[in-house]
């Protein structure tokens, strides 16, 4: 099945015409759009540059393009059916850009396209159900009207969305039409890029998302709904950003890390990172026995770099970081342990660490029903009730008085994004909590259930935006207990690790421990998470979960250790 690159560039082009190289090497035709504001001494010299490739190569009519507007939309599906037309060959799209770096040789992503025949690669989900949206601007974006540039024309931009906003105007969305957003990178097939294209109500969409705001975002992501046979809500190309919105750039000391994520395509490259583009886009033979790509590594070492720059270390003092002073309040009289997620991904969890660590082991006793006391007990320790109502009249103070009734003796009780949530601040301020969480371990039941994913996409997104809140508080300036936090794609990938680290959290001691009880049966777990995806849904609490089938000669990859 033949693919064909559509590449957005408007700077560095003897990177571009390199990227351009690599992808007719491969075997796939390229169309380029060139930014309309690049002048036209440097547009020509490009094209020159490229005329040995004509045959396989085609520009597009040019397309002034600003970062937040209709421009680059319009590029894409300029360049898109100068695509279609030209290459009668080609069976798939894959849109891309001058500082997308190809991580893998062409042959091994023509394969795996190969073996998902008729299957759309593009990020797709609702505005509710995707947590990187930065800048409050949600479901507003489809319903105010942006004329104005962000970046260029920042006052203008202001007014026109204060001025909508006070006589509360909102913008009709087409009828049969559910706005979508997701990176912009996609790879499409021909069909369904062809009926986005030829849509007899193109006329009507391209005229409504002219004014969206950043239309590159959702414009695909939106009609690729209306036509796909079969989405699979993840784009080919690792794009990292962070936490103003930024695109991360990838630099030569990303070398190995890049390698070890098995990705395809990662966005964005360094212009100047010589010894990127030398390793990757050097002739090398494919490896087909080579793993799917797994970007969890580069997830996790992200998400502790931006953890590490937005919260800083204790103790560390700097012109960019002063500490806030804060009430630090201890509500409780004595230590105690709480587990979010254990009891769902371990069988036989509360027995278990009833065993091993001693004390008294509660299940949720801020569930919704009642409070779950350990032996199922209704009246405890001080005449504390199970009652639901009674506990939630003060939750805070039931949380003292089972403490203080109970000194002298561990007290440890489960905790999820069902359980009543008023009880997150008081917990996550005080000194004597210490707290392990696999997050996303709450869609367990609902799986092992045999749930519907496209009937549990909202209340799972709901739960899911109630444990991003939760794990926000525990780890904000204002906490003081001791917390630990696994998601459940890397609890499950050093179990024995990830408990031995639990214990040593919750003050259970350093000693190896010689037995575990087993985890539940988690095969189809993945394919699951990746329904949920196609659903519309982000289930990104949950880490980066590797389908079941995955090649079993594929080893464990050494950890990476940054330089």
């Amino acid at each position: 099945m033949s693919l064909g690159v559509v590449m957005l560039t408007h700077r560095d082009f003897d990177r571009a015409a390199a990227l351009v190289r690599f992808w007719v090497r491969g075997g796939c035709p390229v169309v380029v759009h060139v930014d309309k504001r690049v002048p036209l001494h440097e547009y020509e010299a490009f094209v020159s540059a490229l005329s040995d490739l004509k045959g396989r190569v085609r520009f597009a009519s040019r397309r002034k393009c600003e970062w937040g507007q209709w421009g680059i939309v319009d590029a894409t599906l300029v360049a898109s059916e100068l695509m279609l037309d030209s290459f009668p060959e080609v069976e798939r799209v894959l849109l891309s850009s001058g500082s997308c770096l190809p991580l893998r040789p062409v042959a091994e992503l023509q394969a795996f396209l190969d073996e998902r025949p008729g299957v759309d690669f593009i990020e797709s989900a609702t505005t509710a159900e995707v947590p990187w949206i930065v800048g409050g601007l949600s479901e507003e974006r489809f319903s105010l009207a942006f004329p104005f540039s962000w970046r260029n024309q920042r006052r203008l931009f202001d007014i026109a969305v204060g001025a909508q906003r006070l006589l509360r105007m909102q913008r009709k969305v087409p009828s049969g039409v559910v706005p979508h957003l997701g990176a912009q990178w996609w790879c499409l097939t021909r069909a369904t890029l062809d009926a986005i294209l030829t849509d007899p109500r193109r006329k009507e969409f391209d005229q409504y998302f002219r004014l969206v705001w950043i239309p590159d975002e959702s414009y695909f992501q939106t009609l690729a709904r209306r036509h796909a046979k079969q989405i699979h809500s993840a784009s080919l190309t690792l794009a990292k950003f962070d936490r103003q919105g930024r695109p991360a750039i990838f630099y030569d000391d990303h070398l190995q890390l890049l390698r070890r994520s098995n990705c395809f395509i990662a966005r964005k490259a360094w212009p100047r990172a010589d010894l990127l583009y030398k390793t990757f886009l050097a002739p090398r033979p494919a490896d087909l026995e080579r793993g799917l790509p797994d970007p969890g590594k580069i997830d996790r070492l992200f998400a502790n770099a931006s953890d590490r720059r937005g919260r800083g270390r204790v103790g560390l003092y700097m012109q960019s970081r002063f500490p806030v002073s804060s009430r630090r309040d201890i509500l409780t009289a004595a230590p105690y342990a709480v587990f979010e997620g254990f009891a769902d991904v371990i069988d036989g969890f509360e027995s278990w660490l009833q065993d091993t660590v001693g004390g008294r082991v509660h299940g949720h006793i801020f569930g919704p029903n009642r409070a779950e006391f350990a032996g199922h007990e209704k009246i405890f320790a001080g005449s504390l009730s199970d009652s639901a109502s009674l506990r939630d009249y003060n939750p805070s103070m039931f949380l003292t008085n089972l403490i203080w009734n109970t000194r002298g003796e561990r007290q440890i009780f489960q905790f999820g994004p069902a359980d009543n949530q008023a009880i997150t601040w008081p917990i996550a301020k005080d000194r004597n909590a210490s707290i392990c969480v696999v997050s996303g371990a709450w869609i367990i039941p609902m799986f092992r259930a045999g749930a519907n994913a496209e009937r549990v996409r909202t209340q799972a997104a709901e739960l899911q935006k109630i444990e991003a809140e939760h794990i926000e508080a525990l780890r904000s300036d204002w906490s003081k207990t001791r917390v630990r936090v696994w998601t459940l794609a890397e609890f499950l990938s050093d179990y024995r690790g990830a408990m031995q680290e639990a214990m040593i959290n919750i003050g259970a001691g350093h000693a190896a421990l010689t037995s575990l009880p087993p985890l539940v049966d988690l095969a189809g777990l993945a394919e699951f998470l990746q329904e949920l995806k196609n659903s519309g849904m982000h289930p990104y609490l949950m880490g980066d979960l590797l389908p079941t089938n995955r090649k079993k000669n594929q080893g464990s990859p050494k950890p990476y250790v940054p330089r």
